[in-house]
């Protein structure tokens, strides 16, 4: 289980970074056209991952009540993480404002991140390996345009190519080490893994729809309206198949 669940999440965190590596072979022009339908993909495998799989494993253990007050409480909590831009992530290539300071907040804020999906992944692979695999791939999805976003922050800010993609691998440490705190805490409190699943889904609808729908909803990806939709269905469609056809 221990190597399973650090298996899934350094692929969480690993994953994204890979794809996100890959993307800086192309120019700027392709990227800009790529990354939109990345994030609209990650919009669905977030909501599926916390819709399908997240809240009804722990709605298994947990009261109604109970569950869905943690995971407001997740919501709120990655609101006020927002608030002190920790969690805050550009996803347009070259369009965002970089200071000094920016570049610091995005490696600090990629640990952070990275760190709360290595938890949520383990406590998922914790309950349901399929489970764990869905949320794997939820982080994959949502960390490839979250990184090619911080790949143009740390360009911009004069960064190489090989320095940019090696401090987000440095960030991406955090997956691992978060894996491991759940797993420890995990096997010491049993009866806490479902609050976290419920803490996770809020989470994940968090990043969802604060922070990917509005990008989607800006002037420059209107027209591609339909695409979105489809591709976010596409999203739902492969959490639910994985979900279906792992257990």
């Amino acid at each position: 289980m221990w190597v399973t669940a650090i298996g899934l999440s350094a692929a969480g965190s690993v994953g994204g970074l890979l794809v996100a590596g890959v993307l800086l072979l192309f120019g700027p022009a392709v990227r800009a056209r790529v990354v939109p339908s990345l994030v609209s993909y990650a919009v669905g495998t977030l909501l599926g991952a916390a819709a399908l799989g997240l809240m009804p494993q722990a709605l298994e253990t947990l009261p109604p009540s109970r569950a869905f007050a943690t995971l407001l409480g997740g919501i709120l909590t990655f609101f006020v993480l927002e608030k002190l831009v920790l969690l805050r992530h550009c996803h347009d290539d070259g369009s965002c404002h970089v200071h000094q300071s920016t570049v610091t907040l995005v490696i600090v804020g990629d640990a952070v991140h990275t760190f709360v999906d290595g938890v949520t992944i383990a406590a998922t692979t914790m309950a349901s390996i399929p489970l764990g695999i869905g949320t794997a791939l939820a982080a994959i999805a949502h960390e490839i345009p979250q990184e090619a976003g911080d790949f143009a922050i740390l360009l911009a800010a004069g960064h190489s190519r090989k320095k940019a993609l090696l401090l987000n691998a440095v960030s991406a440490i955090g997956g691992v080490v978060g894996a491991l705190a759940m797993l420890l805490l995990g096997s010491a409190v049993p009866f806490f893994l479902p609050y976290v699943l419920a803490f996770a889904a809020g989470n994940f609808l968090y990043v969802a729809m604060a922070d990917l729908i509005p990008h989607l909803h800006r002037d420059d990806a209107r027209s591609t309206g339909v695409g979105q939709v489809v591709l976010i269905a596409l999203g739902l469609l492969t959490i639910g198949l994985v979900d279906q056809f792992l257990q």
